[in-house]
């Protein structure tokens, strides 16, 4: 009997975008089954509604068609606020990057198993890993493991 509990995944916009993109949607979609299945809790926040708030129809209705028993959602907390401004503040990234800060912020205080992201330039990407991970730890937060949907899909047993 396999009691292990679920991977808790957060997304990011550009892996809800990706399932839609030539160049993303196999590795999306595989994702996608995963949480529609049940087998990973989907997590997203609030910051993902505000930027899918313009997108096509269908990206926005692809969140609606995972269940929701396999889906957590997150609001964007003064504190998520606060430790997205400090990521600006010790230059891991530049001002106009607040909103993947946001994400990564969230998906810190939320203690999720894994952020995936197609964002190779602020997010996905080792020194800015490092960056987010080095303020966590001078702040007492967890380390947060930042990956592409690929990666996580071909890690598996």
């Amino acid at each position: 009997m396999n009691i292990a509990k679920k991977q808790r995944i957060y997304v990011d916009t550009s892996v809800i975008g990706g399932y839609f993109d030539r160049e993303f949607e196999n590795d999306s979609q595989l994702l996608f089954e995963k949480f529609n299945s049940g087998e990973w809790i989907l997590v997203y926040s609030e910051v993902t509604e505000q930027e899918l708030f313009d997108a096509p129809m269908k990206v926005r209705n692809l969140l609606q068609s995972v269940p929701k028993a396999h889906v957590e959602y997150c609001q964007l907390s003064p504190e998520a606020n606060q430790l997205a401004e400090r990521y600006i503040f010790e230059d891991v990234v530049g001002k106009t990057s607040l909103a993947d800060c946001m994400h990564i912020a969230i998906a810190t205080i939320a203690k999720v198993d894994i952020l995936v992201s197609w964002n190779f330039k602020h997010i996905v990407n080792i020194n800015r890993i490092r960056g987010y991970n080095g303020v966590n730890i001078i702040l007492g937060y967890p380390v947060v493991e930042i990956r592409s949907p690929k990666e996580i899909l071909n890690y598996e047993e």
